[in-house]
């Protein structure tokens, strides 16, 4: 592993969650990438920048941090010394997708008793034999949420620039393994190649081929932690071999695929 990282990634038995990842981190930096479930995170020590939706943001140890599904971020240390983070990504039961468009608008939430809640659902997480309590706890801290978001929630009206993009967002979805070339996604959705790019990108504020990859990466991070092969994985996810996987793996997780399946827990 990299000089100044540390990371553990593990599927812990608790319905409603996708993953936990702990990782200490001085000098990586994320690339603009998406997740298909919510990210929950909070900053032990140190401190995260972020961009989501181009506005920049920060995390200092005192907030609870939760970025949405389908929307782009990056982020990157904001001191010297780096940060140390935990995340359990969620599944979509958790929170309602009209709850997104209020998490873009303001995803870092002070507030001590949320704070205090996710770092007892880590703890309850860390340790076979505490399911019940990992989804009690869950069931908190999801209602919690529920309740800063929901007095937010207002409906964006519709345009024919976000229709282009949300098609071809439904199509890379449908298409996340096998792929599709630009040409054959403007004949789908019916608009110009250029119009197509440049409307997805406005809208989501990622390219189209970032947003596949991205989207392959989560993928492979679950197969890897069901135990499969990097090789296999690899194939399984749609990119070209195992030296293509882990060029991107690295990028986004800021470790290699083999390294992060032996840093799972039993």
């Amino acid at each position: 592993m990299t000089a100044g990282q540390e990371i553990s990634a593990w599927r812990p038995r608790v319905a409603g969650v996708v993953e936990v990842f702990h990782a200490r981190f001085t000098e990586h930096a994320y690339p603009m990438h998406v997740h298909d479930s919510w990210t929950l995170l909070i900053v032990d020590d140190g401190a995260v920048r972020y961009d989501l939706d181009r506005q920049e943001h920060g995390t200092p140890g005192d907030v609870v941090t939760l970025l949405p599904p389908d929307v782009p971020h990056n982020g990157s240390a904001a001191t010297a010394q780096g940060f140390r983070k935990r995340v359990v990504y969620l599944d979509r039961t958790q929170l309602d997708d009209r709850l997104i468009a209020p998490a873009v608008d303001g995803p870092d939430l002070a507030d001590p008793v949320l704070r205090q809640r996710v770092g007892q659902l880590h703890t309850a997480l860390a340790h076979r034999g505490e399911e019940l309590e990992a989804e009690s706890r869950l069931a908190l801290i999801a209602e919690r949420l529920r309740g800063h978001l929901r007095p937010r929630f207002a409906p964006r009206p519709p345009s024919t620039d976000r229709s282009v993009a949300r098609r071809l967002r439904e199509l890379l979805d449908a298409r996340t393994v096998d792929g599709v070339s630009l040409e054959e996604a403007a004949r789908l959705v019916h608009a110009h190649p250029t119009h197509l790019v440049r409307a997805f990108t406005r809208e989501f504020g990622i390219a189209p081929h970032q947003y596949l990859t991205a989207r392959r990466i989560d993928r492979a991070r679950g197969l890897l932690l069901d135990g499969r092969a990097p090789g296999d994985v690899a194939r399984a996810t749609g990119f070209y071999d195992q030296s293509h996987l882990t060029r991107h793996f690295k990028r986004v997780v800021g470790t290699a695929p083999g390294r992060y399946t032996r840093s799972g827990r039993t």
